[in-house]
């Protein structure tokens, strides 16, 4: 408890430091075309393709946008780690991409968007860094005002750095409760690689995650999510922290946008 009431802290004083960054240079960015963007959060466990990367710990994580008018954007996104052994505590996850609006639809307003993605790892004795490259389509307002559906496909020819080509493929959905302030989430995935490298020693999966949301009217841009994540990867004969990370289980986040 004392751990994770020290990361709300870091957390705190990393939305107030960046808003007010953000304030300040907002004006000089859009006379040059560019818009700036970002979030942190506070999670239960960092889940990533369904798959624990702190142990089932928490972690504090940020994500930086800057955009240009043409489409044209650099992010990064930072988390603490934890994958059972001495190091890495640190991702870094620097991606460049270019996104722009479909006309084939002008109901679901598609949106396009491509890019690579470097998972990082500054703090890692061992090489752990791998590179992926990424295609999203969005489709708005489906089913519901402000419904949002999200198709994606991503490839890698050295999935989390043991190597081999890998494919995932990503359905997510979301939605609003009419003007509750409460939403949904849900999304299935599939990853498969060429190499038997899974816990289980398979050489695929899936994924999956279903919860509801509630966006805090006091405070704009703060989101609570409570969500069930988990995948299919056989755990028999796995050790119970193993076990727990893989297995579906309960995942909250506060995560502030700005």
């Amino acid at each position: 408890m004392k751990k994770f009431a020290c990361k709300a802290v870091a957390l705190g004083i990393l939305v107030a430091g960046s808003t007010g960054a953000m304030a300040a240079e907002s004006t000089a960015l859009s006379e040059m075309g560019l818009s700036f963007s970002g979030s942190a959060a506070l999670t239960s466990d960092y889940r990533f393709r369904g798959m624990t990367q702190t142990q089932s710990d928490p972690a504090v994580q940020g994500a930086f946008t800057l955009s240009h008018k043409s489409g044209v954007y650099v992010s990064v996104f930072g988390s603490n780690v934890n994958f059972g052994s001495s190091d890495p505590h640190l991702e870094l996850d620097p991606s460049i991409g270019f996104t722009t609006p479909l006309n084939f639809s002008s109901t679901l307003k598609p949106n396009l968007d491509i890019g690579v993605v470097e998972y990082n790892y500054p703090s890692a004795t061992d090489d752990f860094n791998w590179t992926e490259f990424y295609a999203k389509l969005t489709f708005a307002d489906v089913l519901v005002p402000g419904g949002s559906l999200l198709t994606n496909v991503n490839y890698t020819d050295d999935w989390a750095a043991v190597g081999g080509d890998s494919w995932n493929f990503t359905l997510a959905y979301s939605a609003p409760f009419s003007d509750t302030g409460f939403g949904g989430v849900a999304s299935v995935g599939y990853t498969t690689m060429d190499k038997a490298v899974l816990p289980d020693g398979d050489d695929n999966y899936f994924d999956w995650k279903v919860g509801v949301n509630y966006g805090v009217k006091s405070i704009p841009g703060l989101t609570a999510e409570l969500a069930a994540v988990g995948t299919n990867v056989d755990t028999d004969g796995l050790t119970g922290v193993t076990k727990r990370g893989l297995e579906t289980g309960a995942v909250f986040t506060l995560t502030k946008t700005f």
